[in-house]
């Protein structure tokens, strides 16, 4: 199942989430997998109250208790790993929420985009019992999901406010625990590429390299 879910992800998230310790090696995919699903879901959406309904559905099912989800969706059954937390998918939705509105987005919608993403990386500071290292996470979240959002946003005025407000969360400074070593490996592709003006997260060998010594050593 897992295998399944990691094959889909795009190539960052895949390559972060080589990363991960056993222990929160499901959490990460299951999150990374839901993400690519929301971000199919609005990328492809012809009409956006349609898109908005099938992110209401994913909303609904992930405010109830795990024991209460539907069968015969594997993305649940990988879920199960965010009992507890799963209130933080529910913002992912509706960050991605955010992206179904009229362009050209404004900073209300960026805004609304990277805390959805933040708050499940705060989320899993608490699923590995190391809450106290949540604001570190957000900001990590945050980074990855302006400096993502940019490199896929069609107009330039967009793009630049993302781009500015990633800056802004790449000059701060922050420490995460070996548990959540997939989002530090994120932020630091996100920071490369915000320092180059913005593009794709893997845009060469120096990146993979980045992301290397990122993933064994923490640095």
């Amino acid at each position: 199942m897992i295998e399944d879910a990691v094959s889909s992800l795009p190539l960052p998230q895949r390559l972060a989430l080589s990363y991960a310790p056993r222990a929160s090696r499901n959490a990460f995919a299951g999150l990374f997998a839901l993400d690519t699903r929301f971000a199919g879901i609005v990328r492809h959406a012809r009409e956006p109250m349609l898109a908005q309904m099938r992110l209401a559905w994913w909303r609904d099912v992930l405010a109830k208790p795990a024991a209460e989800w539907p069968t015969g969706e594997p993305l649940l059954a990988l879920l199960a790993e965010w009992q507890g937390e799963s209130v933080a998918l529910c913002g992912l939705a509706e960050g991605w929420e955010c992206l179904l509105a009229e362009p050209p987005f404004g900073a209300s919608e960026i805004d609304g985009f990277a805390m959805g993403r933040a708050e499940c990386f705060a989320a899993l500071t608490r699923l590995a019992s190391m809450g106290e290292r949540a604001d570190d996470a957000r900001r990590a979240g945050r980074i990855w999901a302006l400096a993502d959002l940019a490199q896929g946003l069609g107009k330039p005025q967009e793009r630049e406010s993302a781009l500015a407000m990633a800056r802004k969360e790449a000059g701060t400074r922050f420490r995460l625990p070996r548990a959540l070593r997939p989002a530090l490996v994120l932020a630091g592709l996100a920071r490369r590429a915000v320092k180059r003006g913005g593009g794709d997260l893997l845009a060469g060998p120096a990146d993979m390299l980045a992301a290397l010594r990122l993933g064994i050593m923490g640095r």
